[in-house]
């Protein structure tokens, strides 16, 4: 099983939703950016980190605009079904964008980061990795291309932080065309077979047909969606 939700950031109180306690060992909740709790590398942080990779089932998480980079970047990345992760503890990882994997026998294609500017404030990391969450570089795109070309360019579910930037313009909301992961998106968007494409940014629980859906605080059992 695969139940999804929006950003986080940093509320332990959202892992009590009680659609979780559907999830059973082996089963993932993914989270679409803005996990919220790598930012000081604290102990205190660290212990928190710890108790959610305890859970019986996989959390997993696309980055946002919102996460201490710097911090999340320590973290060892591994191969883990079918694409790279970076494992912070236990069963938490972070879903490396670019990246396909085989969940519960579904084809997810990841692709975290994008622009800062919707929630406000700057990260605590530094200027030039949180460009580089926001300006993905040409060798990495090309590489996410390669990785969905090796699956024919389709997949089941898409799981971002930013939508396409047409969709992002039909929610009416700001848009650049210097937005790189938002125009990439796009491209996306217009290139791929999918299902469902999910999306945390814009904090809403809005379905754009035929199939995009926003999340934010609710959680959707994928697997019963048409």
């Amino acid at each position: 099983m695969i139940l999804l939700t929006g950003d986080v950031h940093g509320d332990l109180g959202r892992f009590s939703h009680k659609r979780l306690r559907e999830l059973k060992k082996g089963d993932s909740l993914i989270i679409c950016g803005d996990l919220g709790f790598i930012w000081d590398g604290s102990d205190k942080e660290k212990r928190i980190l710890k108790k959610i990779g305890k859970r019986r089932y996989n959390v997993l998480f696309v980055e946002g605009a919102h996460e201490n980079f710097d911090e999340l970047e320590k973290y060892p990345t591994e191969e883990w079904c079918g694409g790279l992760t970076r494992k912070i503890s236990g069963n938490l990882r972070q879903l490396i964008r670019g990246n396909v994997f085989v969940i519960s026998g579904k084809k997810v294609f990841a692709f975290g980061g994008g622009s800062g500017e919707y929630n406000g404030g700057a990260a605590p990391c530094s200027e030039e990795t949180a460009v580089r969450y926001e300006m993905p570089s040409e060798k990495e795109l090309s590489e996410s291309d390669r990785h969905l070309e090796a699956c024919g360019n389709q997949t089941d579910y898409v799981v971002s932080y930013e939508p396409p930037i047409t969709i992002a313009e039909f929610l009416n909301e700001n848009v650049s065309p210097t937005d790189t992961v938002g125009v990439y998106l796009d491209r996306k968007r217009e290139s791929m077979k999918f299902k469902i494409w999910f999306f945390g940014k814009h904090h809403l629980n809005k379905t754009v047909p035929p199939k995009f859906i926003a999340l934010f605080d609710n959680v959707i059992n994928a697997e019963t969606l048409k």
